[in-house]
């Protein structure tokens, strides 16, 4: 049972993680390339958001990998054998719900506290995008503005940017001067100073021009180093500014000791989200029974299509409800936890069908009217050939 459980489980999570990923990677990409930032910084902020992804990821992996095994049991009649024995089903969701509390830890530990500080890092390094501080890049070919008063234009680069060529720079002074130089060549360097940079410019025209100077200075050099001054970075908020970046203890405490009550409603039903989140999870195991046991003679798979339907639009439902909650229309007790008695409701009568009613089934007869719509569908598609009836021959027929 443990090994019919956990290969789907971990095939259905590496899954749902990747798409997730790749979904967000590209955006990422061009994110990063929109802000001139090192590309290494993608994988950085993926790392950061894989704690989301799998608070999102193991609920259904559990689900399904709970609900294909008992599917496999059910149509290879192996779960009529250990019926036959005298194992209940009761029994039978000892293993599933040794992975259930297991996932239900591990869950809590992402939602609670790994997944906040992960969202916090993630914004960090989007700010740090946005004002530079993770070392902008040059853009060959295009005018890129160091700070407020200078702008630079690289025609060619090489060596992983070490040398330039075909170089422009305009800059400004607190004093009202401007600075144009033209170079065929250059490269950055270091200075003592982490706020200002050395650019070392080769063979090149140096035109200066202030407000009481009749016509421009023009100077022509073979060589010329232009102190640059760095923009100064600003400094990141402190994590809290949102209701994501809470852990659970900490929303607790503000849900009580908030400032104002449109914050103290927001922890609230932020906390009572999360706590939802990992409390049903222990309803997957009765869900994925009810539904992973077609009817008898039927190979159907519409409990597997059932199943995440449900889990997504009730994970839909507690968005919304939250969000009724956040803007103080309605207690965050009532918004959130009234749904969750309803669905809990509606999986323990469904897993009190299969297994203490006798032949009872609790998806049987929609899943006959879906066969039925579906065949009635296909029937009248184009280009499928009526049945022809064959009449039968008359009694004392000759042969």
């Amino acid at each position: 049972m443990a090994r019919l459980i956990a290969v789907p489980l971990i095939s259905t999570l590496i899954v749902a993680s990747m798409l997730l990923v790749l979904d967000r990677m590209l955006r990422l990409f061009e994110f990063v390339a929109t802000e001139g930032g090192p590309i290494s910084v993608v994988w950085r902020m993926l790392a950061n958001l894989l704690p989301e992804y799998l608070g999102l990821g193991i609920p259904i992996g559990l689900l399904l990998g709970i609900l294909l095994a008992f599917r496999k049991l059910a149509t290879s009649s192996e779960l009529d054998v250990l019926r036959g024995v005298g194992m209940s089903y009761g029994r039978l969701l000892r293993v599933p719900y040794m992975f259930a509390i297991g996932l239900a830890l591990v869950n809590l530990a992402i939602v609670g506290f790994v997944q906040p500080t992960s969202r916090y890092y993630y914004e960090q390094l989007r700010f740090e995008l946005r004002t530079g501080a993770l070392g902008a890049s040059i853009k060959v070919g295009e005018f890129t503005h160091l700070g407020a008063n200078m702008t630079l234009r690289i025609e060619r680069s090489r060596n992983a940017g070490r040398d330039l060529k075909g170089i422009f720079v305009h800059a400004q002074t607190p004093k009202g001067d401007w600075v144009g130089v033209s170079a065929d060549s250059g490269k950055f360097l270091a200075t003592d100073d982490p706020n200002v940079i050395i650019f070392r410019l080769k063979d090149g025209t140096l035109i200066h021009s202030r407000a009481d100077f009749v016509t421009p200075r023009v100077l022509t050099f073979t060589g010329h180093d232009l102190p640059i001054d760095l923009p100064k970075l600003e400094n990141f908020r402190q994590r809290g500014a949102e209701n994501l970046e809470f852990t659970l203890p900490e929303l607790a405490r503000l849900g009580h000791h908030a400032e104002t009550p449109q914050q103290r409603e927001g922890t609230r039903a932020e906390f009572h989200f999360r706590v939802i989140e990992v409390a049903t999870m222990f309803l997957l195991p009765l869900l994925a029974v009810a539904l992973g046991v077609p009817p008898k003679r039927s190979s159907s798979a519409f409990g597997v299509f059932l199943a995440i339907v449900m889990i997504v639009a009730y994970f839909k439902i507690n968005q919304y409800a939250e969000g009724v909650a956040v803007r103080g229309e309605v207690d965050p007790i009532i918004a959130l936890w009234v749904p969750f008695v309803l669905f809990a409701g509606l999986v323990l009568r469904m897993f009190y069908t299969l297994a203490y009613v006798p032949g009872g089934q609790p998806i049987g007869a929609l899943e006959r009217g879906v066969a039925y719509l579906v065949k009635a569908v296909t029937s009248r598609l184009p280009g499928r050939r009526p049945a022809v009836e064959v009449a039968e021959p008359a009694l004392g027929a000759a042969a």
